[in-house]
């Protein structure tokens, strides 16, 4: 059973490492790096130049899974084909496709051109070294800094770059880099309930953050945006640095005459997470439209990927032993929001469906144990 597995996120990752050598089942992991990046804290990446990868070949160990690093091209699941960049075409019995998202501007005029992102490695290098450039005595122009998009990780990038600026501005004698956290909706953190999100609004406005919700971005120029309010005011924001966090579409890497996709582009699929209508295509993680067991679509987050690719992986095996596949049910464990530092708020799954809020110290103990149960998860 030739398997391709596309991606070395946290669900092609984790559908790698979930497999062991079993007969008949031939794996093949394929990502564009060599290296997995946990972009949960890209945030730190980018303001502190914290260490967020980890090499992907001595995670493989004892799998039997294969690793090519290589850029997928196009996926034809009629074809049975995937196309890579370098010109090659590869052919499988078992598709796993975990390429993960893109960043949506919402056609939104000069934001894809003039604002960074913060989807990989050099996202993150580019915004670290723009902090640190603003706080050099010969630097001209422009200082400040216009995020857009106040979800998980926008709220989270604002706080490490005011975090970051606050050292800086100490260490160097200059003034504070002015921070602007921008978001269309009414709130930010959508997430959280709103005794957490007014504790993580706090947080933000003791950075000296300017929180503008009901702020629309409507255009982006090399060094501004022009957003709008609720009540239809125009308003220009000077900026040296605009980044965008405002929304993800899955890629539009994969093409089938009877696939059907949902919101977001993501590919709809049954109870084992197959793409409707191709049983031997897997499409897990941000490209996948899995659902709940409300019928609701599951959100894009790194703890329900890693949750999709250990199933993938155990269901791999299955096949190739000619089992029964496990139906996917997924489960929220917590929602947890570094506000920099030792800081972050969040809430925790008890039995019986109840939540237990956690703020402070404890909220960001939590966060990384999440994240050590993913390293322990892959290893």
């Amino acid at each position: 059973m030739k398997t391709l597995i596309l991606g070395a996120g946290y669900a092609g990752l984790a559908t790698a490492t979930k497999l062991k050598p079993t007969p008949g089942l031939e794996a093949l992991l394929i990502d564009q790096n060599p290296y997995h990046t946990f972009e949960t804290r890209l945030h730190e990446a980018a303001a502190h130049n914290t260490p967020v990868t980890l090499p992907i070949l001595p995670l493989l160990r004892g799998t039997g899974v294969h690793f090519e690093q290589a850029s997928v091209e196009n996926v034809n699941v009629d074809e049975r084909e995937v196309k890579l960049k370098d010109g090659r075409v590869l052919t499988y019995d078992k598709l796993v496709v975990a390429l993960g998202s893109v960043t949506n501007f919402y056609r939104i005029p000069g934001l894809a051109e003039h604002a960074t992102e913060l989807k990989q490695l050099s996202d993150a290098d580019e915004i670290f070294n723009f902090i640190n450039r603003v706080y050099s005595s010969d630097y001209q122009g422009n200082r400040d800094i216009v995020v857009g998009g106040a979800g998980l990780t926008g709220v989270e990038l604002v706080t490490e770059l005011a975090q970051r600026a606050e050292v800086l501005s100490r260490e160097r004698g200059l003034p504070p880099v002015q921070i602007y956290l921008v978001e269309a909706g009414p709130k930010i953190l959508p997430v959280l309930d709103d005794a957490l999100r007014a504790k993580a609004e706090k947080t933000l406005r003791d950075y000296g953050i300017h929180i503008l919700v009901g702020h629309r971005i409507t255009s982006a120029a090399a060094d501004s945006v022009t957003v709008q309010t609720q009540d239809g005011q125009e308003q220009v924001i000077p900026a040296g640095k605009i980044i965008w966090t405002g929304g993800i579409q899955a890629r539009n890497i994969v093409q089938g005459e009877h696939l059907e996709k949902g919101p977001g582009g993501r590919i709809a699929v049954d109870e084992y997470l197959r793409a409707k209508n191709y049983p031997d295509v897997f499409v897990i993680g941000d490209m996948g439209l899995a659902l709940n067991q409300e019928g609701k679509p599951v959100p894009t987050t790194a703890q329900h990927a890693g949750q999709q690719g250990r199933l993938t992986g155990k269901n791999l095996m299955r096949l190739a032993k000619g089992e029964p596949l496990e139906p996917y049910e997924p489960t929220t464990l917590g929602e947890f929001v570094s506000l920099g530092g030792l800081m972050a708020v969040g809430w925790m799954k008890l039995p019986w469906n109840q939540k237990l809020a956690i703020t402070g110290g404890l909220a960001h103990v939590m966060k990384r144990a999440s994240e050590w149960r993913w390293r322990a998860s892959i290893d």
